[in-house]
């Protein structure tokens, strides 16, 4: 199998360094496994897109040294192929339109939370709107043993998720005729062939509906490796929303740095002085700790 990995940041802002470390991490396992490193621009989100954003984070990549081996992919031109996975679901009658509000399902969850029974998505809509108004598109996930999902992260161990107790029928198409992050991600690795998929812990919970909807597609499923997220000084994922800085692409190898030390790569007791030296001696040190073998 050759490796293919992938880089996906939403264009919401300019790189920072919770981002950093996980683009360094999916480019050092690429490289380690002597395979392929894709980046896609993900801006299907139309209302958070941030206009010029996408293009300042590919060039802080370049500046950084972190150089994509095809040109970038952007999810904003390939809305046919999301349809396309929509219609292919809609004709096994895997998909249903629901009609609930934000409102109906927050309430109906709190009415849930009091019985203490599930917080998933009740399945309001399950057997019809019942004279309301579609408004999105539900996967419908099976029930009893078939919703338990299990994968092993090659950073975080065996995981398990029951997608019915813990999920619910989660959307693929949105209220405001947005495409749903699980759909348009799982077609876009299926389409580029991405055979390694290495991010954020903070993703840790779609993975399990992803690998549900890559069976439902009958696509591969890739393996997966979630990194311990960046944290603020209040314990927060460090996040455009919380106030993360810009990268200083002025000062790349000091960032750099940073984050293979928030990897626990060990990059020996000279700090390397370019970005060559850098990426030489951290692709190593990754290799080491994923027990990756050179082939």
């Amino acid at each position: 199998m050759t490796y293919r990995g992938r880089f996906a940041p939403s264009p919401t802002g300019p790189l920072h360094f919770g981002s950093l470390v996980s683009a360094l991490a999916s480019w050092l396992d690429a490289r380690a496994h002597r395979g392929a490193w894709l980046v896609r621009i993900e801006d299907i989100d139309g209302p958070r897109t941030v206009p010029g954003a996408a293009e300042d984070i590919l060039t802080t990549l370049e500046r950084f040294g972190l150089h994509a081996d095809e040109p970038p992919v952007w999810q904003s031109q390939r809305m046919a192929r999301y349809q396309q996975a929509l219609e292919q679901l809609q004709a096994t009658c895997l998909v249903y339109p629901c009609g609930c509000t934000r409102k109906e399902i927050a309430d109906s969850l709190l009415h849930a939370h009091a019985r203490n029974t599930t917080l998933a998505y009740p399945g309001t809509c399950r057997t019809g709107l019942h004279g309301k108004p579609a408004r999105a598109w539900r996967l419908r996930v099976p029930d009893g043993d078939a919703a338990v999902i299990t994968f092993d992260d090659r950073w975080q161990g065996p995981q398990t998720q029951n997608l019915a107790a813990e999920v619910g029928d989660f959307v693929l198409r949105r209220a405001d005729d947005q495409w749903a992050y699980q759909l348009a991600v799982v077609v876009d690795d299926a389409d580029a062939g991405i055979t390694h998929i290495v991010r954020g812990a903070d993703l840790m919970d779609s993975t399990a509906r992803q690998i549900y909807l890559q069976r439902c597609l009958g696509v591969a499923t890739p393996e997966y490796l979630h990194v311990p997220v960046v944290t603020n000084e209040h314990g927060e994922k460090l996040s455009k929303q919380n106030g993360a800085t810009a990268l200083d692409c002025d000062k790349p190898l000091d960032a750099l740095g940073a984050a293979a030390l928030h990897l626990g790569l060990d990059l020996g007791s000279e700090p390397p002085a370019t970005l060559e030296n850098f990426y030489s001696a951290a692709t190593a040190a990754w290799a080491k700790l994923m027990k990756i073998r050179a082939s």
